[in-house]
């Protein structure tokens, strides 16, 4: 066999709503585990703090320490912490946030500067290929009092700077996870257009968004794969077509000749997340195809028809197949 190949997956916002702290969170994610754990490396963006207690949801999230523990027992090996709610509890929170996240790769922020160059990008080695992935946001809700804490930010100088630093460490592949783009619409717009192929033209293999909390269309720019928005990965959301997300596999390859490492076509896995009492009793993130023809499982049969023509529906406006 001439080439290896590392399969890396990578899902949208993992969120702690205020519903959600009364429910087990351990199983959150359980029916995605193969997924998760099967590949070779999993990403999940934290869209959560830990700064304590009390526990909060929307507009303000902190959730218990714990709830680490069950991304991580799920599979998850990487967080992002780029978002526009890693700040909502201060920079006390977000420092204490990265606390807890001892020993836990993360890319996209940093509690001092060194934390934070060290991080950002975070270089993976992952079955001997370096792997960089570069992990901004927009903005954060709660503006920074201070220089650390630090959020890594969508603005062109420090973007570029964390590529050249990619490739001053030497990595294979670079991913570009950018937070970006309008909450709830299905189809990316004119500045996720300009950011994507910026990206590109920096040297991005791959370029896989989140934050609008829906699915959104797809493409590749000069051979490049673009994921506009994964959507959710679990959250108490139910507005239209929240509770249809994406896991996005990407394959990695490396000629054992030549050297030479690129990013295959990706494989889009779609995902729905249940709510208590519409398949089980707890929030539930499942593959839609595994469930695909078994209606009878649910205790809301409606829950399943839902997911369906939810599935019809944002198929139909990203041309997602």
């Amino acid at each position: 066999m001439k080439s290896d190949t590392v399969r890396i997956v990578f899902i949208g916002d993992v969120m702690m709503h205020r519903q959600q702290l009364d429910r087990d969170h351990s199983v959150f994610l359980s029916d995605i585990t193969p997924l998760l754990s099967g590949a070779d490396m999993a990403v999940a963006n934290a869209e959560f703090t830990l700064a304590g207690e009390p526990y909060t949801g929307y507009p303000a999230f902190s959730a218990p320490d714990s709830y680490l523990q069950s991304i991580l027992g799920a599979g998850v090996d990487v967080l992002l912490t780029a978002n526009n709610h890693i700040l909502d509890k201060g920079p006390a929170g977000l420092t204490r946030t990265l606390g807890r996240y001892s020993g836990v790769p993360f890319a996209g922020s940093g509690a001092d500067r060194a934390e934070f160059e060290a991080n950002n990008p975070l270089i993976v080695l992952c079955k001997g290929l370096k792997i960089a992935l570069v992990n901004f946001t927009y903005g954060t809700n709660i503006a920074p009092s201070s220089a650390y804490p630090r959020v890594a930010r969508m603005e062109e100088d420090e973007v570029a700077g964390q590529f050249r630093r990619a490739r001053s460490a030497g990595a294979d592949l670079i991913i570009a996870l950018p937070h970006w783009g309008e909450e709830y619409v299905l189809r990316h717009n004119a500045s996720q257009q300009r950011w994507a192929e910026m990206l590109v033209e920096l040297g991005a293999d791959a370029v896989i968004g989140a934050h609008p909390h829906v699915v959104q269309d797809t493409c590749f720019i000069a051979g490049v794969p673009v994921i506009y928005s994964m959507g959710n990965a679990v959250s108490n959301m139910s507005a239209k077509n929240t509770r249809l997300e994406l896991a996005v596999e990407l394959p990695a390859v490396r000629n054992k000749v030549s050297g030479e490492c690129r990013v295959g076509k990706p494989v889009l896995h779609f995902l729905w997340c249940t709510l208590p009492g519409r398949l089980t009793d707890n929030y539930m993130t499942v593959e839609v195809e595994k469930y695909r023809g078994k209606r009878h499982l649910w205790k809301d049969t409606e829950d399943y028809d839902n997911m369906m023509r939810t599935l019809e529906r944002v198929r139909k406006t990203t041309g997602i197949e």
